[in-house]
């Protein structure tokens, strides 16, 4: 019998379960919710933004001969995703069984480690297809987890003529591809950050908010971002709302990441930060917010101490951040389509997911087809084109990834002045880096980036926030997989 099924597993049904860690060990959990627990009160959250969807709910199938696709998904807009390939393919022969597990109160990389180590839990049925947030890629395409990801050539997927004709930039290709060189994981947008500023003051600045000339302004390079944050200065303007603002621009141009052969390794250019961190608070030169903070949002009303030029940030950014906060919802009011976009100084990203399918899946070839859909369909009919062209559906609106599917579009925004959008973003991409991060890059970051608001606050010297940062990461040696010399 063939049939077509979706059923979500309702996450407020599994409030009841706790945490499950990959190792099971009370020191490492605690670890893990001890590092994750002070991230909040000092640096940037690294996840996409939340936005409240409708749940979608059926009763699974009681015919045992329907073949069922088991789909772990981290946020339930992924639903809506799925169901409009059930809506294409209408005679898609499988059950599609959505496991959302966004509103759980457990860890949800937890929850999936655990899982695929163990070839299965107590409550949930090893994934077919699993999703997984940016943050946690590496874990699973390079890291502990990557020996469990299906080669998409392994799914029917021609991966070698569907990565040029799509043209997927090269960072997502660096980012999810195995130690054994195979492509384990794609996504469906780009989330490099562009650097976005305030016409008025570039004009009042520099008589020009033209964004081909902006960018040779600020960059690229900091020795240029700091040329202009003097120009700003000048005028009494903060160049950018905090430090921690061109942090992830700063990380990205690394070449390496913070483990290298199992040993910590700063890289000299993530160093660099905390010399320029420290001269953005010395020169006044931000208006020293934390990202996520109430004065960070009001500083894109152009209200806050200083008026701020620049924020950096996705296409998620300017739609559901910056354009809420910015005072208006009209040309003229508050700062509303007084902004631009242009080139960063240094590429980087900023949230995002990537599509994974289990090795040992009994359905390689569905399998293959849904992903295909996902990510590397550039037709019409596929997933990118779709979302793209206004599909109707409650998703965080951004970039396609496949630049190719991205040129057949002209997004003009009225808050950014009417600007075409997709080709500034689809030109970050192509120095945007994918290849210099480890599967805990975030919980290093926080060390790091605790250690840096130390020094720039005057409480330690640079030697010994150093010193200080490398002493937490060797007291979690274990946690972190490395070797003591």
């Amino acid at each position: 019998m063939r049939r077509i099924g979706l059923l979500i597993i309702i996450g407020l049904l599994l409030l009841g379960f706790t945490g499950c860690s990959v190792n099971t060990s009370n020191e490492n959990n605690m670890e893990k919710e001890d590092e994750y627990g002070e991230i909040d009160d000092e640096v940037v959250d690294s996840a996409d933004p939340q936005v409240e969807k409708t749940f979608y709910e059926s009763s699974p199938s009681q015919d045992k001969d329907v073949h069922v696709i088991n789909i772990w998904i981290p946020w339930d807009s992924y639903a809506d995703i799925i169901n409009l390939f059930i809506d294409t393919h209408p005679d898609f022969p499988y059950e599609l069984r959505i496991t959302d597990l966004h509103q759980t109160n457990f860890d949800i990389d937890w929850e999936l480690s655990d899982t695929l180590k163990n070839n299965g839990s107590g409550r949930f049925d090893l994934p077919d297809i699993y999703i997984v947030d940016m943050v946690y890629a590496n874990r699973y395409t390079q890291g502990d987890n990557y020996q469990y990801a299906a080669d998409y050539r392994d799914l029917g997927i021609d991966v070698d003529k569907l990565l040029v004709e799509a043209s997927i930039p090269k960072y997502f290709i660096d980012l999810c591809t195995s130690p054994e060189g195979k492509l384990v994981g794609l996504g469906y947008e780009n989330t490099c950050e562009a650097f976005i500023y305030r016409r008025s003051i570039a004009k009042e600045v520099w008589q020009t908010d033209d964004p081909e000339i902006v960018e040779t302004i600020i960059g690229p390079g900091w020795e240029k971002f700091f040329e202009a944050a003097k120009d700003l200065s000048a005028k009494n303007y903060s160049i950018c709302s905090g430090v921690f603002d061109i942090w992830k621009s700063v990380a990205n141009s690394a070449d390496e990441s913070w483990l290298v052969d199992d040993k910590l390794y700063i890289d000299p250019k993530r160093e660099e930060f905390i010399d320029l961190a420290k001269e953005l608070k010395e020169n006044d030169f931000t208006n020293n917010t934390r990202t996520w903070d109430d004065e960070w949002y009001i500083d894109m009303k152009g209200q806050g101490d200083k008026e701020v030029f620049a924020f950096f940030g996705p296409l998620w950014f300017v739609e559901y951040v910056l354009s809420p906060s910015c005072g208006g919802e009209n040309i003229g009011e508050g700062t509303y389509g007084d902004w631009a976009i242009c080139k960063p100084p240094m590429g980087s990203y900023w949230g995002g997911s990537i599509i994974l399918a289990h090795k040992d899946t009994k359905h390689k070839e569905a399998v293959g087809e849904i992903i295909k859909w996902i990510t590397l369909d550039t037709s019409e009919t596929g997933f990118q084109y779709l979302w793209a062209n206004g599909a109707d559906l409650e998703i965080v609106n951004g970039v396609p990834l496949s630049v190719r599917v991205a040129n057949n579009f002209d997004e003009g925004m009225d808050l950014l002045g009417g600007q075409d959008i997709y080709d500034v973003y689809t030109s970050v991409a192509e120095f945007t880096r994918g290849d210099n991060i480890s599967m805990y890059d975030e919980s290093i970051d926080h060390h790091w980036l605790t250690q840096v608001v130390e020094y720039i606050d005057g409480n330690k010297s640079k030697k010994q926030a150093i010193e200080d940062f490398k002493q937490n990461i060797y007291d979690r040696a274990d946690y972190y997989g490395i070797v003591l010399e």
